[in-house]
């Protein structure tokens, strides 16, 4: 997705989701402003987040996050888009 993306996870541990998005969005501003020469802001404040509660709901949200691209219009079919192999299709 060009200004945003999905990820699945499992928190385990005693690592905190701000934590977990705070390190990938620290990470990703460092690398793309070291490679730009630039200090740029790369993300905007805050993110969103939902708990998955039953495999259906799991599925549910596997499949739209594999399907985003084809919302979008990046891609016309799903398997255009190289990152949508997902069991769940």
């Amino acid at each position: 997705m060009p200004d945003h993306f999905h990820w699945v996870f499992n928190l385990s541990g005693d690592i905190s989701l701000s934590d977990v998005v705070g390190r990938v969005k620290g990470g990703a501003s460092r690398s793309l402003n070291l490679s730009l020469y630039s200090s740029m802001k790369i993300w905007q404040s805050g993110f969103h987040d939902h708990c998955i509660r039953s495999d259906e709901d799991f599925k549910r949200v596997m499949r739209y996050t594999v399907a985003n691209p084809l919302r979008a219009n990046i891609v016309r079919t799903v398997g255009d888009y190289p990152h949508w192999d997902c069991i769940y299709l």
